[in-house]
């Protein structure tokens, strides 16, 4: 017999005040996507407005004064909590916008002249119209963010993890699945973790039943580096192969991407603005905010006045709804500006060797370095990196590309992955052409530096540069 009683039980759940979401949101939006969003937010709320003043190009002074008065660091969601409920303020019955549904010509025109899709925005729309819960679309955009436009994930599944642990109660094995769910998303290969991961997730999909799969899937796990070396005869007899299914084989293996992501390439000119710019003044690395990109935005005096003397409880709520959205928009604008300026001040602080001498000089950084510096979640620290770009003396960079993972040297201290690429270049640029280095040759010339790598690493790191194997390199000239 069944009884019917009640009981109490404690339990933790993530929530996120609406405000915080917000300025989540914003806070990995590019500059050109926050300008598309503001000027969305301006066509939509009567309330808010654009200050006309006239900013123009900031001088010396200006940056010098931007760069010095710095505050306190805050984290988000102390900055946008509020007391105000979203029922309160919201409501969610009511919209705004065209509803008509039929398409103009001048839609079409816009579709068609609409920028290209990126590889990150091809997988985002397909995890967006996917049916996985919310948070594990939240770990699905996190990985997509991590895969660079070869197509490969440039982290590990840990250290995803450990910067998604801060903001959402997941489990590492979590992760793992949803990169398989990403692996298997348009185009197929998309996010291994290396060149023999990327084909066999191709190969799968693609060869699963052909009479070759078995000898295929053996040669990419275990012979790449006899395709590399092209050491065809070590192929046939590793896999005791005739040389009709050799023939056939290597039909197979060519018809695979090596750089999957590579399909949304385009030729087409790609214009990058700045968020930020580094300058050197008086000896120091100033950092200060590309101007041009931060409208400066203000509540409107004529409708925000029109409040106290409405007495029609529906037009009272209308501009009441309109002034806290606004209000809401302005400030997590500037947290998000005072972030992304705290985020790249940080890095330049701890990459001034590189500023002043280039890629050999770069120091070992991972997001957690800056994460504890700034106290901040890692996830954060991973938005504000994202398409967000530093204009410098040495050239524009995302403020991803001064993260790198570190490699001891034989002095004790540590030296960056980009560090070590830079001079794997420098030597293969040097090299004799007809004796080009091998990776083998190569590693030993960085154990001499003290750069103890083994040469696998050393082969990851030219074929991420897109050098071919020194077989390849050599002329007869």
């Amino acid at each position: 017999m069944l009884k019917q009683g009640l009981s109490v039980k404690l339990g933790q759940s993530l929530s996120m005040t609406p405000q915080l979401q917000q300025a989540i949101r914003l806070l990995q939006l590019s500059s050109i996507e926050l300008q598309q969003e503001i000027q969305e937010n301006l066509d939509t709320n009567p309330l808010l407005e654009r200050v006309e003043d006239s900013l123009g190009e900031a001088n010396q002074d200006d940056i010098e004064h931007e760069a010095n008065s710095q505050g306190e660091n805050t984290s988000l969601s102390e900055e946008l909590n509020s007391d105000t409920s979203w029922d309160d303020i919201y409501d969610t019955d009511w919209r705004t916008g065209n509803n008509n549904t039929e398409t103009s010509a001048s839609d079409l025109i816009d579709v068609m002249h609409s920028p290209i899709k990126t590889l990150r925005d091809h997988l985002q729309e397909q995890v967006d119209l996917s049916q996985l819960s919310i948070i594990d679309k939240e770990i699905a955009a996190t990985i997509i963010s991590y895969i660079n436009p070869q197509g490969f994930l440039t982290e590990s599944t840990q250290q995803i993890f450990a910067s998604l642990q801060q903001t959402l109660l997941i489990d590492e094995d979590e992760v793992d699945v949803i990169l398989q769910y990403i692996q298997n998303l348009d185009p197929i290969g998309i996010g291994a973790r290396n060149l023999s991961e990327a084909l066999l997730l191709q190969l799968k999909y693609t060869y699963n039943e052909h009479l070759l799969y078995k000898k295929a899937q053996n040669l990419l796990q275990k012979h790449l580096d006899l395709i590399e070396k092209r050491d065809y005869i070590s192929i046939k007899k590793a896999l005791k192969l005739t040389s009709e299914q050799f023939d056939e084989l290597m039909r197979l293996i060519q018809s695979l991407d090596p750089f999957p992501g590579n399909v949304f390439d385009n030729s087409t000119t790609k214009y990058i603005t700045p968020d930020v710019y580094v300058q050197k003044i008086k000896g120091l690395w100033v950092v200060s905010l590309n101007q041009d990109t931060l409208p400066k935005l203000q509540i409107n005096d004529y409708y925000s006045n029109m409040l106290t003397n409405l007495s029609n409880k529906k037009d009272r709520d209308y501009f009441k709804n309109n002034t806290q959205q606004a209000c809401w928009l302005i400030k997590s604008i500037e947290n998000r500006n005072s972030t992304v300026l705290n985020v790249a001040n940080a890095i330049v602080e701890r990459q001034a060797a590189f500023f002043q001498y280039g890629e050999e000089a770069m120091k070992p950084m991972v997001l957690k370095d800056l994460a504890k510096q700034l106290e901040l979640h890692e996830s954060t620290i991973s938005r504000v990196t994202t398409q967000k770009y530093m204009h410098t003396p040495r050239g524009v960079y995302e403020f991803k590309y001064f993260f790198s993972s570190h490699i001891r040297t034989s002095t004790g201290g540590a030296c960056s992955a980009t560090a070590i690429q830079a001079m794997i270049k420098k030597l293969i640029t040097s090299e004799p052409s007809k004796k080009p280095l091998s990776d083998s040759k190569l590693t030993n010339l960085l154990k001499e530096q003290g750069i103890n790598v083994a040469r696998r690493t050393v082969a990851k790191y030219r074929e991420s540069m897109n050098i071919p194997s020194s077989h390849e390199r050599k002329t007869f000239a």
